[in-house]
């Protein structure tokens, strides 16, 4: 398949083109800096721009057959990347007539709020994460009211583990025993296997240890 990815330079991002392109598919990664993907393949193209710009998005749509986002912005970033973003990606889809979108939020979101531990529903969150949480929703929203075959990856804490493939997907806000937490190679993993699956085909699924 010939894939665009958004949020290439992240850390779920490096790994969603990593895997694509093991798969053997085309990757157009859509970066506002090619240098911070340091990667060569002959079936990678790298496209430079904002996403935070129309335009740019719109010229590196056509010619995919599905597009995938790992947008993500550090706390210090005051523009909403997240929503602002998504509702550009969006928007070009529909223009372009493309129909497979599949994004990255994060557990917390919705009715998957009840699922997040203790610690970061009354701390963490609040006191650190307000903007990016609200900005995710924003993402969501806008994901939600898309007329395009949609699925939202809504991974808990990230960390740097390798891919296993196996982890919980798709489980209740109140499932007990989970760790809460999946490395970007098994969130990537996931992302990756929505391209030929229907499970969660407008759905937004909850993944974690």
């Amino acid at each position: 398949m010939n894939l665009l990815i958004f949020g290439a330079t992240g850390g779920t991002g490096r790994q969603l083109v990593l895997q694509a392109l093991e798969a053997g598919h085309h990757v157009t990664a859509f970066v506002r800096t090619p240098a911070k993907l340091a990667l060569a393949h002959p079936q990678l193209r790298l496209v430079q721009g904002d996403v935070l710009d129309y335009a740019a998005v719109l010229a590196a749509m056509p010619g995919h057959d599905a597009v995938l986002s790992a947008l993500g912005a550090p706390a210090t970033r005051k523009e909403a990347v997240r929503s602002t973003g998504t509702r550009h990606i969006l928007r070009a889809m529909e223009a372009c007539g493309l129909q497979r979108f599949i994004c990255l939020t994060t557990l917390g979101m919705g009715d998957s709020r009840a699922a997040l531990p203790f610690t970061y529903k009354y701390f963490i969150v609040p006191l650190f994460l307000r903007s990016a949480f609200a900005d995710s929703e924003i993402q969501e929203r806008y994901i939600r009211q898309s007329p395009v075959a949609w699925t939202i990856a809504r991974p808990g804490t990230l960390t740097n583990g390798s891919r296993t493939g196996t982890y919980h997907h798709g489980f209740a806000a109140t499932a007990t025993g989970l760790k809460i937490r999946i490395s970007r190679a098994d969130v990537a993993d996931f992302m990756l296997r929505q391209l030929h699956e229907t499970t969660y085909l407008r759905q937004a699924a909850s993944l974690s240890y």
